[in-house]
């Protein structure tokens, strides 16, 4: 048992010791959470998970059973946070039955069984449906020790079994998640020639043999993928009206579908707006300039980092631990030659700051490795990118939050590159609405993406645009969860203050961000109810 583990299981412990005996119905949850997780994790055929679907008519009514059991607990006159905790497993037991009814990835989505993942997403799980026995290579130190070798065997045994069985459960007709998947697939190849360079030298033959397996099996879904590819001719999108019960009923982003369109719309003038009216601020000081080699790159993101850390800690923003700094720097990026830098590594060349702190999401991963959350439900991460509004939108809202709060005060055309953030995030988020609703197909949705990006910053690197709109129709809702998170955030923010200023107490913004932190990774119109006890 790992030093994590350790501290986890002892955390359960002191949890459950401090859930008080009346609220044994509490406890119930807790034990039926435990329940749900291991049910949600499905049965293996041939070795790998199986998701076929007979598998999952069977287990779609065991599925009604556990969900029965939930709607029996009453949490009505349970302390609000507890209600939250029982919402969470709601939200996760509605994501099971929408990707049984509507989402079917493992039918319609080819991406689906991509297995070799060689980074660690910055939020507490990979963006987007994911199978469950896949490869996280950066879990691995290379040179592997035998041990090591061991485990990477197990986990690359999953793939041949997964790829034949693909080509069994992809029935859908959905062709743009086909074709665009397929991209995936391609890429988990290359990653596998990576892996088998990584290992070349541990002379373990069974391992080699392994990967040349996976490889062979991988070559074997390609070709069946493009083989099949001419016959898929239906839409992609899951419509207004399921999207919208999607959102409310798992995501817990009290909007519909059209509310999102008017916010995004919004969000995207406003951003347009705000940009020209710091572009005339600043029309008579010097302009930007990009960092022309490694050496300035390295430099000025050196000062960003400092700077960044400098302004949570003396301006009160937030309780900075001692891990923060650390978590940053591990991703403050390196020079790339302008003629592939993608949007964001645009913006990060004339000032990596705005970019940063969007990297609180390295901070709340930080936390969730050094202080995991003592509750069970919260600890790790919720299913289904459920915590998207919470994770994407705090860290898209301190953009701008901390812009307001001074952080540019001495680089006032640093402003700018906030406002352009806001704007490329606003597009996106409306192009892949109109996807979903079947009114634009991806490459339409692209083009509000490329032409409502501030300077033409979109149109640089195609390989972006391609895989966030081919991201945000395979997870509904996670195209706007930056602006809409971004919009809770704030609501939060303003009710939170209304609050105290009703009670005659002073605000604090340090206090109001170490409560949010405090939620942990979970939608942020349930932080707002446990932070304020509004719940409408």
């Amino acid at each position: 048992m790992t030093k994590l583990q350790r501290a986890g299981l002892l955390a359960t412990v002191v949890f459950s010791m401090n859930v008080q005996a009346e609220d044994g119905s509490y406890e119930d949850l807790l034990s039926l959470f435990a329940d749900w997780r291991q049910f949600e994790s499905p049965p293996l055929l041939d070795g790998a998970p199986d998701y076929t679907a007979a598998t999952f008519d069977r287990r779609y009514r065991d599925y009604r059973q556990i969900r029965a059991r939930l709607d029996a607990i009453d949490p009505s006159a349970w302390p609000v946070s507890r209600q939250v905790d029982w919402n969470l497993v709601r939200a996760e037991m509605n994501g099971f039955d929408f990707n049984y009814r509507v989402l079917k990835p493992w039918q319609r989505d080819p991406a689906f069984y991509e297995s070799i993942w060689m980074a660690r997403s910055d939020v507490p799980a990979h963006e987007g449906p994911t199978h469950h026995a896949l490869t996280e290579v950066w879990t691995y130190e290379f040179p592997l020790s035998p041990g090591e070798q061991q485990r990477l065997l197990d986990d690359l045994s999953v793939i041949p079994p997964l790829m034949k069985q693909a080509q069994v459960n992809l029935t859908g007709n959905a062709r743009e998640l086909w074709i665009t998947g397929t991209r995936n697939i391609r890429q988990q190849r290359r990653n596998l020639d990576e892996l088998e360079a990584r290992v070349a030298g541990s002379g373990n033959d069974e391992l080699l043999k392994s990967i040349a397996a996976c490889k062979l099996a991988t070559d074997e879904l390609i070709a069946w993928l493009d083989l099949q590819a001419a016959s898929k001719t239906g839409p992609s999108g899951i419509g207004k009206d399921n999207y919208s019960w999607y959102q409310q009923n798992v995501h817990l982003v009290p909007m519909t579908w059209e509310d999102e369109v008017r916010l995004m719309q919004r969000e995207l003038h406003r951003a347009w707006s705000s940009l020209k009216l710091e572009e005339h601020r600043n029309r008579n000081l010097p302009p930007m300039r990009a960092a022309r080699n490694a050496e300035e790159y390295d430099l000025m993101a050196d000062r960003a980092a400092s700077r960044f850390m400098a302004f949570l800690e003396q301006q009160e923003i937030v309780t900075v631990k001692d891990y923060f700094e650390p978590a940053l720097r591990e991703h403050l990026g390196e020079f790339v030659p302008e003629e592939t830098r993608n949007f964001f590594w645009i913006t990060a060349h004339y000032d990596p700051t705005p970019l940063y702190t969007h990297f609180w999401h390295w901070f709340e991963l930080a936390r969730m490795d050094n202080e995991p959350n003592p509750n069970p439900i919260r600890r790790n991460a919720l299913l289904y990118n459920i915590f998207d509004s919470g994770n994407e939108g705090t860290a898209t809202g301190v953009e701008e939050m901390f812009m307001h709060a001074g952080l540019y005060d001495e680089s006032p055309r640093s402003r700018e590159l906030v406002w352009i953030m806001l704007a490329q995030r606003a597009a996106r988020g409306l192009g892949s609405l109109y996807a979903h609703a079947n009114e634009m197909t991806m490459e339409e949705a692209g083009v509000i993406h490329v032409d409502w990006t501030p300077r033409g910053w979109m149109k640089t690197e195609k390989e972006l645009l391609i895989f966030e709109q081919h991201f945000y129709l395979r997870q509904p809702g996670y195209g706007t969860s930056y602006v809409t998170g971004k919009y809770l955030l704030e609501q939060t923010l303003a009710d939170y203050a209304h609050l105290k200023e009703k009670r005659g107490e002073p605000f604090s913004l340090r206090r109001f961000f170490d409560e949010l932190n405090a939620t942990d990774s979970i939608p942020i119109s349930m932080s707002r109810w446990e932070m304020t006890g509004i719940k409408d």
